[in-house]
């Protein structure tokens, strides 16, 4: 399967934009390499400002930015843009609901050999906890490009989750993004997976190994984790049974939590959480980051047979 850059996709199709929309300017913490915004910047260098490594500074000013009308996309690492500068996000930017587009690349795990210190597991949850902040986790650098292209167009607040790795490209090119809408990418009646970012592929994955074994299992892609779509989870519950949900971050907080908020009020539901388990990261490859996590195909195959194994030894209760 081919595989694509989503902070490539991001900087590519920012650096588009900025034709069409002279009111774009873009804010970076000396990392414009890493996020792909120096793209922005060889074409637009009045409009890009390197904030240096001072994110609570690039979050306050991309907040007063805003403010004068501009429509401002702000990055650096997902670490430093939902921790570090976490006070500035909800203050000056979430909590006056200001035009700024927050995209965060080496989001996960798969930052690898930087480390646990560098390795953001917690970011969705910190993000989606904010009142009127829309979060979305791309699955391949086609739908990135177009989550850009959708929330140019969109006031307010967005936290946007990049990678520092490839991931394989799922979609075609007449796919469009829809803010708060899954995509049911295969079919399968006996249970859901559920994922996100670099997940939605393991996903895939796991499916077609689930099939060998007769068990039809329907892939989601749920990229908006906020606003989600609860239609489509209530559909999952009532057709396909059980749940794993998949994700590049903590079971805490982040698509897990999120689906099982929306199930166990409308359709409670047998849910697997397969993520980080309440661990820091350690230092390593992303291959070998992801199998010492326990975020593979494997781990994925796994968790389905222990809901198909739970369905099977379900007895009706005595009362």
């Amino acid at each position: 399967m081919k595989l694509t850059g989503i902070r490539e996709a991001y900087g590519e199709t920012l650096a588009a934009l900025g034709e069409l929309y002279p009111e774009i300017v873009v804010l970076d913490a000396d990392l414009s390499g890493s996020t792909k915004t120096s793209l922005f910047a060889k074409k637009f260098p009045d409009r890009f400002f390197n904030m240096g490594v001072a994110e609570q500074n690039l979050m306050g000013t991309a907040a007063g930015l805003a403010a004068s009308g501009k429509t401002v996309f702000a990055s650096t690492f997902a670490i430093f843009a939902s921790g570090r500068a976490w006070e500035q996000v909800r203050y000056s930017i979430v909590y006056n609901q200001l035009n700024v587009k927050i995209v965060a690349s080496h989001g996960g795990v798969t930052v690898g050999e930087d480390g646990g210190s560098h390795q953001s597991s917690e970011d969705i949850a910190i993000m989606r906890v904010l009142p009127g902040m829309r979060v979305i986790v791309p699955m391949d650098g086609k739908e990135m490009q177009e989550v850009i292209k959708t929330v140019v167009k969109i006031p307010g607040p967005f936290y946007i989750r990049s990678s520092r790795v490839k991931f394989p490209l799922i979609l075609g090119d007449d796919y469009k993004f829809e803010l708060g809408k899954g995509k049911i990418l295969r079919e399968g009646k006996d249970l859901s997976l559920i994922g996100c970012g670099l997940m939605v592929s393991q996903c895939l994955e796991a499916a077609e190994t689930l099939a060998k074994e007769g068990i039809a299992a329907r892939v989601v892609s749920l990229s908006t984790i906020k606003p989600i779509d609860e239609e489509l989870l209530v559909d999952c519950s009532l057709n396909t049974g059980g749940i794993v949900t998949a994700e590049e971050h903590s079971v805490i907080g982040g698509l897990g939590s999120a689906v099982a908020e929306v199930l166990s009020e409308k359709s409670p539901t047998y849910i697997v959480r397969v993520g980080v388990q309440d661990k820091f990261g350690v230092s390593g490859s992303a291959p070998d980051l992801l199998e010492y996590l326990g975020l593979t195909p494997g781990n994925i195959v796994k968790a389905a047979q222990q809901i198909m194994e739970h369905r099977s030894q379900k007895t009706i209760p005595v009362v």
